[in-house]
């Protein structure tokens, strides 16, 4: 995490780091919005309560420790809680004690999560799809992913999506 102080001799952004950040910067205010509205449209879930079910699905039992969830959502656990409290008061996710570890509590996702994520998937994919892959060749989703765990990597070196290797 860089801490902001004052600085004497500013290290002022070239031309082509400025349209590198602007581009960036536009694109992390975008598109949340953009992947959001037809998720709200479908199922009246945010992008965040989506990424939850998402994650919860891709577990191999459909469980994770909340603490795991709130990783591979970066969220607080805070943020993490009541958002699984509203999931779970629509039927589409359970909280419990961990069955490995009863001080530990964990979220399942529910038959009803599932057959939900299952309605919205296809649409969720062909939105990122429309957004995003469908203007890049496999160089730049290439050059995309690495350029992504660099800049993440900076922020939060021990964050989930590096744990596993680059494509």
């Amino acid at each position: 995490m860089v801490h902001m102080s004052a600085v004497e001799d500013p290290r002022w952004l070239t031309a082509d780091e400025r349209a590198a950040w602007l581009a960036l910067l536009s694109t992390t205010i975008l598109l949340p919005g953009a992947i959001e509205g037809p998720l709200q449209q479908l199922a009246k879930l945010s992008l965040f309560d989506y990424n939850v079910l998402a994650m919860l699905s891709e577990a191999s039992d459909g469980t994770l420790p909340m603490s795991e969830l709130a990783a591979r959502t970066s969220a607080s656990l805070s943020r993490l809680s009541h958002v699984a409290k509203k999931l779970q008061a629509r039927g589409l996710v359970d909280r419990d004690a961990h069955p490995g570890d009863a001080r530990v509590t964990a979220a399942s996702i529910t038959a009803a999560g599932r057959a939900l994520v299952a309605d919205v998937a296809p649409q969720h994919v062909e939105t990122v799809r429309a957004l995003i892959f469908d203007r890049l060749d496999e160089r730049d989703v290439a050059d995309l992913a690495r350029i992504g765990r660099k800049v993440v990597s900076g922020m939060d070196a021990n964050h989930w999506i590096l744990r596993t290797p680059a494509p």
